[in-house]
């Protein structure tokens, strides 16, 4: 049976082929009905009586021979299932009787065999099939297998599948998908949009399988005549299908040999699914009915049939919908209890409030701000759950430092929007393809396709390097201010180069204690370079392919990598091994995100479906699919509840990571987004295009106006809002530049770079 999510189904009694009816009807070559047995398709349109005999014959010995075969190999439940399934309940299980049968159920085809033996059912099998090519009016080029016989215990199991593999007229295939395209459109309109998700898959296996068997003229014309009417979100796939041709194209295509071999998934409501069988299977539509079983899970839920546009805004991966089974995992988004740090008011910060003529109403609020953190999140992981680093001097003095600006910080909204200061690369004749800022904004890093790093100091403070060996050897180790001492003043700059990659530069990101800088490559390697040094301390080899990009986790020590190999790694600083593997996605992982309680991993990919990662366990616990272009920029939300994703079809879509659903569209950018960021508080979510604009979202509206329940959860009946304008707060050209990076500072100041295109 097709897998479904909510196991077999049975046939309904009414569609049930009774086994003493066939029988009857098989038994009767002459019968008007056309003897044809279930598990064949419908030849009977195109081909004369004598073929149709010679193919009936055909499949039948087939059928034998796999039940032969299977009973050979005590596989007795696999048996019984085939038995019951093509209407063989009452054949004799015996080898005699099996081979009597054979020539029974054949219509006085083939004479009656002398034993039962498997090797000699295999060459008549063979033999009949060769009947059947010569007899049948329009013959096709299918290649002849030598037949194995003699003392084998087991028959050759090739040999019955070459005979599978045949037994489709591939002159029939525009038949089936027309009759199948006919009943679909004549459906009510509630079951038509979820029947119509069948057409995509369906036409592309049947495609496949022309190729496959060498049908190319057929392949061809079979393409030209229904391409069309697939939506017109699969256009790119449909542009790379219509280059293979042959044969010998399939054997290097990783993407077709995917989704050859992964199941093509459909969420189907109970009432449509049944309307789709009730129909192959009283048109005894064998062909169609067989790649369903094989190539697509079909996904049922109990409940009204979805809309068009529901079905639209979750469809348009390479694998079809997430199953539901998939979104179920408990996740714990909640964000970590924070250390308890003392936030000392010391007389400086009283002076410069006064000085600017702040009121001192700011002093409760830094107490606010301390004991805010201190709670903790019911939805928010054990502290223990994953080993985190611990901080150290340094890193309580930058807290303190945050807690100090963010009470500084602006509070934004519709009615107060936040400034944007953007960084324009001049002159980056060496190809900027990745940017990253610290978390305090005061260094900006670049990565060129020439395969250099560099980092600029924003602020009035210059780079400084390390004193050579020499010089430090004279330096009193003793002294209170040794890590000043140490800095070498002569070869301080606005500016450093990181030499070391030998490709291009994909991906840049800064540890969150400003120390080290990560970056990965072409030359599929991640390094991770010393802000101290400015010096390569480590080369992680693990990916064979170029990395795309990377990200530390937002305490330090982990960091992710995911590249071209279609696998994320998780790594700690001091591994020169990944920690964790992430496998699943069908196409290379463009981008990567850390939730912002370290626990979970986000990756978008050129499969246009988001995973999230459990790094706890490796386990996939969410999978979103709604785009339909390659995944470029993700973001999560400050309060870890939600994700944003960007994508080459210049959609925003919004999801709620707890019910594992979509809620929101934002359209509005007119080409690929290259860059998400949410405010320090969440209120708004900025956005950069290569269309030269960043553009500001209401996030606290998008966010609030969803209502989420079990049942959405359940069925996908999501309701987006149908106009995301509402949402636009305001939108900023640049002159000439496409937006690579957007960065809010500690204080809500919005920052975005990206290099000139002249």
């Amino acid at each position: 049976m097709a897998a479904v999510q909510d196991g077999p189904i049975e046939p309904e009694p009414e569609n049930e082929i009774k086994t003493e009816t066939s029988n009857e009807v098989l038994g009767n070559p002459g019968d008007a009905s056309g003897g044809v047995p279930p598990t064949a398709p419908v030849a009977a349109v195109a081909t004369e009586k004598p073929a149709a005999a010679a193919a009936d014959s055909t499949e039948r010995q087939t059928l034998l021979a796999v039940l032969q075969f299977l009973k050979k190999s005590k596989l007795f439940e696999s048996e019984e299932i085939l038995r019951r399934e093509a209407g063989l309940l009452n054949e004799i299980g015996d080898s005699q009787g099996s081979g009597a049968g054979g020539a029974g159920l054949g219509g006085g085809g083939g004479a009656e065999p002398e034993s039962g033996d498997a090797s000699s059912l295999l060459s008549r099998v063979a033999g009949a099939a060769a009947t059947a090519q010569s007899a049948n009016a329009t013959p096709a080029p299918a290649k002849v297998t030598p037949v194995v016989t003699g003392g084998e215990d087991q028959p050759d199991v090739n040999v019955v599948l070459a005979a599978y593999s045949q037994q489709g007229d591939p002159v029939l295939y525009p038949v089936y998908y027309s009759g199948l395209k006919r009943f679909i459109d004549s459906v009510l309109d509630c079951h038509r949009a979820e029947l119509s998700q069948v057409f995509y898959p369906l036409f592309v296996h049947m495609y496949l399988e022309l190729v496959y068997n060498q049908y190319e003229k057929e392949a061809k014309a079979f393409f030209d005549k229904f391409h069309g009417d697939q939506e017109c979100y699969y256009k790119d796939d449909l542009r790379i299908l219509s280059g293979l041709t042959k044969k010998e194209h399939m054997k290097g295509n990783e993407t077709l040999l995917d989704f050859r071999t992964s199941k093509f998934v459909l969420r189907i409501s109970r009432d449509s699914y049944q309307l789709l069988k009730r129909h192959l299977q009283e048109r005894q539509n064998n062909q169609i009915w067989n790649i369903i079983q094989e190539h697509l899970y079909i996904d049922i839920f109990d409940g009204m049939p979805r809309s068009k546009g529901q079905i639209d805004s979750m469809s348009g991966s390479l694998a079809g919908e997430a199953k539901r089974e998939a979104n179920k995992a408990k996740v714990f988004y909640g964000l970590l209890k924070e250390p308890e740090i003392e936030v000392p008011l010391d007389d400086e910060d009283e002076e410069a409030e006064n000085e600017e003529g702040k009121p001192k109403k700011k002093k409760p609020k830094k107490d606010s701000t301390g004991s805010k953190s201190k709670k903790q999140d019911p939805n928010a992981p054990q502290q223990s759950r994953i080993p985190l680093p611990e901080l150290k001097d340094s890193d309580k003095l930058d807290k303190i430092m945050n807690m100090k600006e963010a009470t500084k910080r602006v509070r934004l909204g519709p009615e107060s929007l936040p400034s944007i200061c953007f960084y324009t690369f001049l002159n980056a004749y060496q190809g900027l393809t990745a940017v990253d800022f610290t978390d305090d904004s005061s260094l900006v890093a670049g990565g060129f396709a020439d395969s250099t790093v560099r980092v600029w100091s924003v602020t009035p403070k210059k780079l400084r390097g390390v004193k050579t060996a020499g010089d430090l050897s004279l330096i009193d180790k003793d002294s209170d201010d040794v890590l000043e001492r140490i800095m070498d003043e002569k070869t301080a700059s606005e500016s450093k180069n990181l030499y070391g990659h030998s490709g291009p530069v994909y991906g840049i990101s800064f540890s969150p204690d400003r120390n080290y800088l990560l970056s990965c490559s072409e030359d599929a390697t991640v390094r991770l370079w010393s802000l101290q040094t400015f010096t390569c301390l480590v080369g992680y080899k693990g990916h064979n392919y170029p990395v795309w990009d990377t990200q530390f986790s937002p305490y330090g020590y982990y960091f992710i990598s995911g590249g071209h190999d279609r696998v994320a790694r998780l790594w700690a600083t001091d591994h020169y091994q990944p920690l964790r593997i992430f496998s699943g996605h069908l196409a290379d992982i463009t981008c990567t995100r850390f939730h912002p309680n370290s626990n979970y991993v986000a990756t978008g990919s050129a499969d246009r479906t988001i995973r999230l990662w459990d790094i706890l366990n490796g386990n996939c616990v969410r999978i979103f699919t709604g785009h339909k272009g390659p995944i470029h920029s993700l973001a999560f939300s400050p309060n870890g509840k939600f994700l944003a994703s960007g994508a080459t079809d210049g959609r925003v879509l919004l999801w709620d990571i707890g019910h594992g659903l979509m809620i929101g569209e934002l359209k509005g950018h007119t080409d690929t987004v290259y860059a998400l960021k949410f405010s320090r508080d969440g209120e708004i979510l900025a956005s950069g295009s290569m269309d030269n604009t960043v553009r500001l979202w209401d996030a606290i509206k998008a966010f609030d106006d969803i209502e989420t329940d079990d049942f959405t959860a359940a069925t996908g009946h999501i309701t987006l809002p149908e106009n995301s304008q509402e949402l636009l707060l305001g939108s900023y050209m640049t002159k000439s530049t496409p937006v690579i990076h957007l960065h809010f500072t500690r204080r809500n100041l919005l920052l975005g770079a990206g290099a000139y295109n002249p």
